[in-house]
């Protein structure tokens, strides 16, 4: 018997240490230990008032008491809500105290009452009970009062009768689920306090104390986290009281189904996320985690001002457009044309003749000088033979037009009046055509040339005299815009 019940004991505490939550979570309990049998109640006479009859000496353990020195009852209880519970309660003992009034019998005490040895009866009682507990109604979590009111039926040795139980007691909370409970019942014979025909007690009315652990179980908690079921919002997942039962894995305060990084510490802010830099960019989200930059740039910083983020920018601490890697086009002439667009990168001109310099009167004069100093061999096309003034005139000229790359100038060839004026024309054209030639030979662009003829219909002076002839056979070079002109 002693070792079935150190088992019992040990089975029950395991239980109750593994279970966890108030009574809506573990809706049953179970309880054991040790009853006493007060049988002081039932020996009062008629005629003493109800109360001091029956409630006198409450507290007369040593004389009055029946104590079984082992697990004496066990109960199971189940909360059926609203601090309601419902239970069943199996307690044995022996009487082998058991009070009678007899006030002529040697030793009764000042009230006539003796307490008797009846055989060492052995006492088995089953009763069912409805319980209200003030617990809730105080706020308390560790003391918990209640009153009880049920039926049972009791064996007195050979004798067994009904009996109506009020009840109150007290439980102390160590844990959630585990208690020390200490009740008192009032268990009155339905069938009156009565002796048999021999004066043995028969049905008395009495008072059974109890005093033992409860524990509290039946709550189901999938995940094991201490957190039930029905008020769990992940039942499948382990998670914390202050979430309601979700896991927040990273420890940030966002549960993890809210947190875009649920694995890694981050600000509410940003959704559970890092934002190493500090720049207000979601590290997961951040091309340059670890330097605060820019949204637009995906949080990489541009040191120059440029739109283009450091880690792609070629020359980070200048602006310059993308085109070029973010570093700006160089301008070795200072004219503010970029070298790339410049079509004379060396000398400063106006964007609007791409950079060059335009064409100065006194390069045109000096192209008019060159020009007319050009000779050639008497109603012919051909340079005059071995005329070196000529070639030099030429390299002049040459020289003039390499300053304007893009100016487009016109080759013109004129005649005097001498011949038809058919001869002339061609002939005009074709000494035209030959400066165009010579220049082209020595390195001018031909698209920045033309050339055309006007024979004799062009004189600059009269043609009657020979010194006017002289002036009319000529070649000029005029200056007719640029090359790019209607294209800027």
């Amino acid at each position: 018997m002693k070792h079935l019940n150190k088992l019992l004991v040990a089975v029950l505490m395991a239980m109750g240490l593994s279970s966890h939550a108030q009574d809506s979570n573990n809706p049953w309990a179970i309880s054991f230990g040790v009853n006493a049998v007060d049988t002081r109640t039932s020996a009062s006479p008629e005629h003493v008032d109800f109360f001091p009859a029956h409630f006198s000496q409450p507290f007369a353990v040593k004389d009055n008491w029946n104590i079984l020195p082992s697990l004496s009852y066990i109960g199971v209880s189940r909360y059926v809500g609203h601090g309601f519970s419902v239970g069943l309660q199996g307690s044995v003992n022996k009487i082998d105290k058991y009070v009678v009034f007899a006030p002529n019998a040697a030793g009764h005490d000042g009230r006539g009452m003796i307490v008797t040895n009846p055989g060492d009866l052995m006492y088995y009682g089953i009763d069912a009970t409805v319980k209200y507990s003030f617990q809730e109604l105080i706020k308390s979590k560790v003391v918990d009062p209640s009153l009880s009111v049920g039926g049972g039926y009791t064996f007195f040795g050979d004798s067994s009768y009904g009996t109506v139980n009020p009840g109150a007691g007290v439980t102390f909370w160590f844990t959630d689920a585990i208690g020390l409970e200490l009740a008192t019942r009032y268990k009155w014979s339905v069938s009156g306090d009565r002796e048999d025909a021999n004066g043995a007690p028969d049905a008395p009315s009495h008072f059974q104390h109890t005093a033992g652990l409860v524990f509290k179980f039946g709550g189901k908690d999938t995940d094991g986290d201490g957190i039930y079921d029905k008020d769990d919002a992940c039942p499948d997942v382990a998670g914390l009281k202050q979430f309601n039962g979700c896991p927040d894995t990273d420890g940030d305060g966002i549960v993890d189904a809210s947190d875009a990084c649920p694995d890694v510490f981050g600000l509410a802010a940003l959704n559970g996320c890092p934002d190493t830099d500090g720049d207000g960019i979601a590290d997961k989200d951040d091309a340059c985690p670890d330097v605060a930059g820019l949204a637009a740039l995906k949080g990489c910083p541009d040191t120059d001002g440029d739109g283009i983020a450091d880690k792609d920018d070629k020359c980070p601490t200048v602006a310059g457009p993308k085109e070029n890697g973010g570093c700006p086009f160089l301008d070795a002439d200072k004219d503010g044309v970029a070298d790339k667009d410049d079509d004379c990168p060396t000398v400063a001109g106006p964007a609007s003749n791409r950079g060059c310099p335009e064409v100065t009167s006194e390069a045109l004069e000096d192209l008019k000088v060159q020009a007319r100093a050009v000779y050639f061999n008497s109603g012919k096309a051909t340079f005059k033979t071995g005329d070196k003034e000529t070639q030099a005139r030429l390299d002049a000229i040459k020289e003039i037009l390499k300053n304007y790359p893009n100016a487009k100038f016109s080759i013109e060839g004129h005649t005097d009046s001498t011949g038809s004026a058919k001869v002339n024309q061609k002939l005009s054209e074709d000494r035209a055509k030959a400066v165009l030639d010579a220049l082209v030979q020595r390195g001018v662009n031909p698209e920045n040339l033309e050339s055309k003829g006007f024979g004799s219909s062009q004189p600059v002076a009269s043609n009657k005299t020979a010194a006017g002839k002289a002036q009319n056979r000529r070649t000029e070079i005029r200056h007719i815009g640029s090359k790019y002109q209607g294209k800027l």
